[in-house]
């Protein structure tokens, strides 16, 4: 009676005893498959895609061990993973723990390989270093992967994977076509460099002329004045000068003395011809006739080489009256005349600079002389306001001095409206030879990532930076060095909401 009351309690005890066994016993296997496979299980289990990895890993996200870094454990031994980068590119480190304690890196082999969005996969090997274990490689930006690692350790081997996100948002097509954002592709491309160089609006020193007044004398009268525009032979002063008065004094004798010896000649002529007077007074009559024309051309050359007409100031009083007259036009840059002072023949009294040409002095540094060469095709832009203008450079100093070491070129701008003022700061652009290269992306595609020049690229539904290394660069397309290879799609357009959605997602710079 006693028996058959309690074999049913019994039974149940025995039920209940063996689940909780089997539970332990699956618990235990679990553990196992997410974080390691011990040697015996090499063969059978293994992990089995990416994806699946990485479901597993956020789900459980490893620890964090005591360097900061993840760490990944199964029994006795464990592998801590860190990106080390103070000082030095980003570098993985690999500590290994026994029963928590750091032991030798040369206990275990380790490798592990990294997966990115669009690029094949990367193996890292690892050789010890100190207490830890180094990587051959660099790890680039932007930490964004997923990894496998893989460790032999007193026989066993042990696999453990993990991933992270970084810079990478998720769009659709709809979205990003809603955003205004469009995709283009890394292509070889033609890139035609463009130098910018700081310059100068200089006046065109070929069209300045200073005015001296070739004879001396008294100012009696000043017209021109420093600022103002003249037109070629307008009076810029007067003075009174005897010397002047004397040499018209010459002229008027010469050719008075000229139509006399003319007459004497044309009677002489005359009388010869009728036999009335011997031919030696004809002979001596054309001689001084010819003597008097090379006076009062001599006379008249005089006045001449000071720039007075022969005519001029003859019917005038004041023989000494003499004009200084601007020989171009232009505008008067110097002057150094006043009213009552004696000047001389050679004194600089104007300073005219014909402004119908001007010059821009370009600053060319050392390394950029290679690059700008004469008859080469610059654009001036004025750095104050819009003021654009298209010129030749025409020569290059051939020494290099001043405080910044570089050499000069002139690019000759035509001025005939006066835009350009003398004193202006101006902006040259010279465009170079053109180059072909690997691979170029489009200038407006460029965003700045924290410290980095990135474009976004394309994978699937994701967009995920890509911090790139650029070389030259034509205002259009840029030349890319590293970051992008050829075939890569990209963001162009309205990238900045790209960016924008990165940080409204808070990413973050996860080791």
């Amino acid at each position: 009676m006693d028996k058959t009351r309690w074999m049913p309690i019994m039974i149940v005890i025995i039920i209940g005893i063996v689940l909780g066994g089997l539970i332990l016993t699956w618990g235990n296997n679990s553990t196992g498959l997410r974080h390691g496979t011990s040697g015996e299980e090499k063969e059978g289990v293994a992990i089995d895609s990416a994806s699946a990895e990485k479901e597993r890993n956020s789900e459980h996200e490893p620890p964090k061990g005591p360097r900061g870094g993840k760490l990944f454990t199964t029994d006795d031994f464990s592998v801590e993973v860190t990106i080390f980068e103070k000082g030095v590119p980003p570098q993985f480190r690999l500590y290994l723990y026994s029963k928590g304690r750091l032991i030798s890196s040369t206990e275990a082999k380790v490798s592990l390989t990294l997966t990115r969005l669009g690029a094949p996969a990367q193996l890292f090997r690892f050789t010890p270093e100190g207490d830890y274990l180094i990587g051959d490689q660099e790890v680039e930006e932007p930490h964004s992967f997923d990894v496998a690692i893989i460790a032999d350790w007193k026989g066993r081997t042990y696999r453990w994977g993990y991933s992270q996100v970084e810079a990478r948002v998720e769009m659709s097509d709809e979205t990003m076509k809603s955003s205004g954002i469009q995709i283009a592709t890394a292509i070889p491309a033609i890139i035609k460099p463009i130098l910018k160089l700081p310059g100068e609006i200089i006046f065109n020193e070929h069209t300045i002329l200073q005015v001296v007044p070739r004879i001396p004398g008294m100012v009696t009268a000043v017209m021109g004045h420093h600022g103002q525009h003249v037109q070629k032979g307008d009076v810029l002063a007067v003075i009174e000068s005897p010397m002047l008065a004397d040499l018209r004094s010459q002229y008027l004798v010469a050719k008075r003395r000229l139509v006399l010896a003319q007459t004497t000649y044309e009677r002489e002529k005359q009388l010869w011809e009728e036999k009335i007077t011997a031919k030696q007074e004809y002979l001596t009559a054309r001689q001084q006739w010819d003597e008097a024309k090379i006076a009062l051309q001599l006379a008249s050359e005089r006045l001449h080489a000071l720039g007075v007409s022969p005519q001029s100031g003859l019917s005038e009083k004041n023989l000494s009256r003499y004009e200084i007259r601007t020989p171009i036009p232009g505008i008067i840059t110097a002057k150094a005349i006043v009213l009552g002072e004696s000047v001389k023949e050679d004194t600089a009294v104007y300073t005219v600079a014909d402004v119908s040409t001007v010059w821009a002095a370009i600053t060319v540094y050392p390394k950029d002389l290679n690059v700008v060469k004469v008859g080469q095709e610059a654009t001036i832009k004025a750095t104050a306001f819009d003021l654009e203008g298209e010129g030749t450079v025409t020569y290059i100093t051939t020494l290099i001095g001043g405080p910044t070491r570089a050499a000069t070129a002139r690019v000759e701008l035509d001025n005939h409206e006066e835009r350009w003022r003398p004193g202006m700061f101006v902006t040259a652009e010279l465009v170079a030879e053109e180059i072909q290269v690997p691979v170029a992306v489009s200038v407006e595609a460029i965003q700045t990532l924290r410290d980095w020049s990135v474009v976004f690229g394309r994978y699937g539904n994701y967009f995920e930076a890509r911090p790139l290394e650029l070389g030259r660069s034509d205002g259009t397309m840029v030349e890319v060095l590293k970051g992008l290879s050829a075939g890569e799609q990209y963001a162009v357009g309205n990238s900045f909401a790209i960016k924008s959605e990165l940080g409204k997602a808070g990413a973050t710079h996860d080791h």
